[in-house]
């Protein structure tokens, strides 16, 4: 894609992180080491709740910065540096998907300090699916709850809720990440959001579990 030298001007301008990347163009290591400390755990985050794994969303996060530090002498800024990220992350989780078997272990979200990463995860669901809790959860059993639901969805309405809600951005630039117009992806994330309350609304209402909930 040709980028012209006004979109990367205005880039520059408004976004200290692709200022940050053009410096690492220029093989400055601090600006590399400052752009991972900025985006590595938000990174993660998204990662592991695509994988299902944390230590896999680790080392995939690891493989994203391998491959901007690879990219930097061809880096010319034709998006938000965030943009830039999560589209390379995108496709190193899609590749990571299609190369790896399912197995059931994979679902336990367990984050570095081997605790279980739930509660960012209902925020996300429940403010993805727009429904509030009407009665007291337990707290382990919601957990659950979010887990089917959020399985529930496939890969691409998964990776679009998960920007929306974790990363707060606009259709446009999710489009872009995910390489689709923003009216496909406003159908898409609708879709997702009919799948959520689904599963969540039942159990939010009157503690309806699902069918594959103990």
């Amino acid at each position: 894609m040709v980028i012209s030298d006004s979109t990367a001007l205005k880039y520059e301008r408004l976004d200290p992180d692709v200022r940050l990347m053009l410096r690492v163009r220029d093989d400055d290591a601090a600006a590399f080491e400052q752009l991972l400390l900025r985006h590595q755990s938000r990174l993660i985050t998204i990662l592991a709740h695509l994988v299902g794994q944390q230590s896999q969303a680790e080392d995939l996060a690891q493989e994203v910065f391998l491959r901007v530090y690879r990219a930097r002498k061809r880096y010319v800024p034709g998006a938000k540096f965030s943009t830039w990220l999560f589209t390379i992350a995108n496709n190193v989780a899609r590749n990571s998907q299609r190369s790896m078997a399912r197995r059931p272990e994979v679902n336990t979200m367990v984050t570095a300090s081997g605790t279980r990463s739930a509660q960012p995860l209902e925020q996300m669901a429940l403010a993805a699916s727009g429904l509030m809790p009407t009665r007291q959860l337990d707290n382990v059993e919601m957990a659950e709850i979010v887990r089917v639901a959020i399985e529930s969805l496939n890969e691409r309405q998964r990776m679009a809720v998960l920007l929306s809600k974790f990363e707060d951005m606009s259709y446009a630039d999710i489009a872009e990440i995910m390489e689709m117009s923003p009216q496909a992806l406003k159908s898409l994330l609708s879709r997702a959001r009919c799948k959520l309350r689904e599963i969540l609304e039942p159990y939010l209402d009157k503690g309806q579990r699902p069918d594959n909930v103990k």
